[in-house]
């Protein structure tokens, strides 16, 4: 059996989720339900929260808890979107896991030491808080962080230092040759363009007086170990690494790593400079998606656009939120979240689209006196749209256009709706059952086409199409999408 491994970046367990953080897990559950219920392939599907670091330990301490305190409430409420948003991940990793994280930290910590990549240095520099990171002047909007409009804190300090700078060429060249390819192109070139210019090396560790909520550092009990090493490190720590050689050698690389675009340095330099340099494979594929903005807005606390997942889900359904965010957002792109647009989708798309093909469809199957042999499930005349379709999905799907994938699906639903009504199955015509039989095998491969996107939608249709034995059983399914 083939396998396929697939990760999301890790969110900062400084709060909870908002539906800006909706794009990650759900890209990452179409591919798995993909390959593992499409091409039958044993999936290993990681996801997780990054828990160190000084804004926890502020935040904590601004909410009267503990970091700890403050993690676990967030850890579980990225955790619960696997309820929320109906999601199939396999595996849940959390940085403060000292039994499943930390040897892998360690271990890859120990191997860049011992072949010399890091080193101790004095540093000057500009840190974010807000990005837990160090940044440069060319980073600033003068002299503010503009995603965090706060100015940077001018720290000097002694750390340890990844040798960062060591590896420039091996990673253009990999990303060149397509050894390890960045999704979409335009990305590619950005990240290639930073390479070009030099890549600078970078700090490893934070001095503990500093950063005492974090790895320490082995063998330097005045250092914390910063976030490159510990939280990247979760990629490889979810599946044994520095406790189970077998299982990292049977899942690593990745197959495919989903980041959003303000995490490509990490995850297109830093983080495969740290797999040359311990000698580790470079993931195949980093794919990176664009932002949610609400009513054509970054989302912030100070505009007042914050929404919450399950608010959503609350109102419209699991599905119905699976469908929006996958069929609005071109998955390369930013997309824009308004309620006034999710409705207009929701009734044109759901409703008066696939809910209301299966509607029509079934009741009419379920009220005729027709006898439909499962073998003569078919397309009518001899048709090939539905086949035809599934090739060009296969393709769109390797090329992550997932709206477009909705889009050729949704032209299936419009052609079946519009021979429902042109030939009028409803009247007893001589071709009635030979159209019924084509309606019925299209609803089936609608429902089919559509499991990695509405999982839940589509096995409502499937169950009402029994085609076990020799004649088919229809059972009329309750209304799918109730209109708005």
């Amino acid at each position: 059996m083939e396998k396929f491994y697939i990760t999301t970046s890790i969110p900062y367990a400084s709060a909870g989720p908002h539906v800006g953080h909706i794009l990650d897990p759900l890209i990452a559950d179409v591919l798995a339900r993909y390959h593992r219920d499409v091409k039958n392939e044993e999936v290993k599907f990681l996801v997780g929260t990054d828990e160190h670091g000084i804004k926890i330990v502020r935040t904590a301490e601004a909410q009267n808890k503990t970091p700890k305190q403050l993690v676990d409430e967030n850890s579980a409420k990225y955790r619960a979107l696997k309820e929320t948003l109906n999601l199939s991940y396999t595996d849940f990793i959390r940085t403060t896991d000292r039994e499943k994280h930390w040897p892998g930290v360690i271990k890859m910590w120990n191997l860049l030491l011992e072949a010399g990549k890091i080193e101790k240095r004095k540093y000057r520099g500009l840190y974010c808080v807000g990005h837990e990171s160090f940044v440069t002047e060319k980073d600033l909007v003068n002299g503010i962080c503009p995603d965090h409009q706060k100015a940077p804190e001018v720290i000097e300090e002694e750390n340890w230092f990844f040798k960062l700078s060591d590896h420039s060429k091996q990673i253009a060249e990999a990303l060149e040759s397509g050894k390890m390819q960045v999704v979409p192109e335009s990305r590619k070139n950005e990240i290639l363009s930073l390479i070009k210019e030099g890549l600078e090396d970078v700090s490893f560790s934070r001095p503990k007086k500093d950063l005492s909520w974090g790895v320490p550092v082995p063998n330097d009990s005045e250092q914390t170990m910063y976030v490159w090493c510990d939280a990247l490190v979760n990629y490889i720590s979810a599946i044994g690494y520095g406790r189970d050689d077998n299982e990292v050698s049977k899942w690593w690389p990745a197959d495919i790593q989903v980041i959003g675009k303000d995490n490509l340095r990490f995850h297109a330099a830093i983080w495969p400079g740290m797999l040359l340099a311990a000698g580790l494979k470079l993931p195949k594929i980093i794919f990176v998606h664009g932002f949610v903005n609400v009513d054509g807005k970054k989302i912030s606390k100070t505009v007042g656009n914050v929404i919450l997942p399950e608010e959503i889900v609350k109102k419209y359904g699991t599905d119905a939120t699976r469908y929006y965010f996958l069929r609005e957002f071109p998955a390369t792109n930013d997309g824009d979240f308004s309620f006034e647009k999710f409705e207009e989708r929701y009734n044109g798309e759901l409703a008066n689209g696939l809910g209301n093909l299966v509607a029509r469809v079934l009741t009419l199957a379920s009220k005729t006196n027709l006898e439909i042999k499962a073998s003569d499930l078919k397309e009518y005349r001899n048709g090939n749209t539905i086949s035809a379709t599934r090739i060009e999905i296969s393709k769109l799907m390797n090329e992550f256009k997932f709206n477009e994938v909705l889009a050729r699906i949704w032209l299936l639903i419009t052609l079946a709706d519009g021979m429902v009504t042109q030939e009028k199955v409803w009247e007893n015509t001589d071709s009635k059952k030979e159209i019924m039989e084509h309606l019925i095998f299209s609803v089936k491969n609608i429902a089919q086409m559509i499991f990695p996107f509405m999982p839940a939608t589509s096995e409502k249709i499937l169950k009402s199409i029994d085609d076990s034995g020799d004649v088919v059983k229809i059972t009329k399914p309750e209304n799918l999408f109730p209109r708005i």
